[in-house]
């Protein structure tokens, strides 16, 4: 745990943010300033800077999130009408907080 990082302080629980799931490796929650009406942040508890940090030992991890991404989905009743999963890598890439995290978007229409 890096101690001045925001999302390491949420998923120790040093804050009072509500989960929507929690396990021994990931929590997840909901953004604070979603841009849609589903929008979740999936977090894993270990500090990882960014994807461009990630190691070997942190494949396990990484394909957790995917698992837990598409429950969340199903949960929020947004797996039928699809949804987007976003990592942003660095600030050139839109990273804000430089904890790895996996955005679960949906609810609306999207367009790239």
């Amino acid at each position: 745990m890096e101690k001045d990082c925001l999302f390491c302080q949420i998923a120790s629980g040093q804050t009072d943010t509500a989960f929507l799931f929690e396990n021994e490796r990931i929590v997840v929650f909901r953004d604070i300033r979603p841009c849609a009406p589903t929008h979740l942040l999936i977090v894993p508890k270990k500090h990882i800077r960014s994807i461009n940090d990630i190691t070997e030992a942190d494949q396990d991890v990484l394909g957790e999130m995917l698992l837990v991404a598409k429950e969340m989905a199903r949960l929020e009743k947004v797996d039928a009408s699809g949804y987007k999963l976003l990592v942003n890598v660095e600030k050139g890439g839109g990273q804000v907080i430089f904890h790895l995290h996996l955005h679960l978007v949906g609810g609306k229409s999207w367009r790239f």
